[in-house]
């Protein structure tokens, strides 16, 4: 059932916001009284972007590389790392003017009052059960289907978050109990070893992490985004905080036409993503052309952040309304 705002009772306990952050170090700057930090080329405007480093945010740098932010007089600063401070706290401190999450994420933000706002589409599941590169791997022979999960331990990157939320809805589909599931966390690149030693059974697994493992015999159990829902899944998206998106509407509209020039730009040149890829991942280029890309497109999808909202609610981490109406305001 479709609804533009999802009510669920109030939860005992606070969420800490690291459980709502893609990890990116943010680093405050200097803005004018709009909030848009200023400086960079004559004539344009320096834009702050926090970003996690991986293959899904690909279309950033490939926009740059092709002029598209420079054609909307935008000069981007990005601020990427793998920890410290998260880029949801640091959009709505406004440290940082924009930045790339996943849309559960968004969905429990907003769910407990952090003033959020989407910019633009992030990136897809490819929605090819055979061809996605969000995915459950095993080294375990013993396990065939997502209910064999039932009793066994799964290593995520974050608890709480869109890893173990769709493992669980992977496992519930398949007719099998989530709550017998044990998951643990642990970093993406940690993830094949402890599969090899067994020291996991399974894991919520991306690129590069899956072609690489293939080769210590890490094999893909299931891509759980095709698993629970026929709808193709918006993963992430761009966000802002609703204050600087009031203050800048002519800023967030001219990023928004350069992300989406970006976006549409890499699904149709895919060599133009696999040749930039090695420039900010510590990947060889002959790894790249082997990856498993994900799909961009432009549409930011209402029905995945109905999903989402369904599935964060039924795991028991929305505190207080979904109001899509503010979320998703254009």
């Amino acid at each position: 059932m479709y609804r533009r705002r999802i009510t669920t009772a109030t939860l005992a306990g606070t969420l800490a916001l690291t459980l709502l952050a893609c990890s990116g170090e943010a680093e405050p700057d200097t803005t004018d009284d709009g909030g848009a930090a200023t400086g960079g080329a004559a004539g344009t405007e320096t834009v702050t972007l926090g970003l996690i480093p991986i293959i899904d945010v690909a279309p950033v740098y490939v926009g740059m590389e092709q002029g598209f932010f420079e054609d909307e007089g935008i000069e981007l600063e990005l601020s990427t790392g793998q920890g410290g401070a998260a880029i949801v706290p640091g959009v709505v401190s406004g440290s940082i003017d924009m930045g790339f999450g996943n849309n559960l994420s968004l969905v429990i933000g907003n769910s407990s009052g952090l003033p959020l706002r989407v910019i633009a589409s992030g990136v897809d599941s490819t929605g090819d059960p055979e061809q996605d590169p969000y995915t459950i791997v095993t080294a375990d022979d013993s396990l065939q289907r997502p209910a064999d999960l039932e009793g066994r331990t799964v290593a995520v990157n974050t608890l709480n978050a869109i890893g173990d939320t769709v493992v669980r809805a992977s496992v519930r589909a398949d007719g099998g109990d989530p709550d017998a599931v044990e998951f643990v966390e642990m970093p993406f690149p940690s993830m094949t070893a402890a599969l090899v030693a067994g020291d996991v059974d399974a894991a919520w697994q991306v690129e590069p992490f899956i072609t690489l493992g293939e080769s210590d015999g890490v094999r893909v159990l299931t891509t759980p985004l095709n698993d629970f829902t026929d709808e193709t899944i918006e993963v992430s998206s761009y966000f802002t905080s609703l204050k600087f998106a009031e203050e800048n509407p002519e800023l967030v509209d001219r990023f928004r036409a350069a992300i989406e020039k970006s976006l549409t730009y890499s699904q149709e040149n895919p060599d133009a993503v696999r040749e930039v890829l090695p420039s900010y991942l510590e990947v060889e280029p002959d790894l790249a052309e082997r990856l498993i890309l994900p799909a961009w497109n432009t549409e930011v999808s209402e029905p995945t952040f109905e999903i989402f909202a369904e599935l964060a609610g039924t795991d028991g981490l929305i505190q207080g309304d979904v109001d899509l109406d503010t979320l998703l305001a254009r």
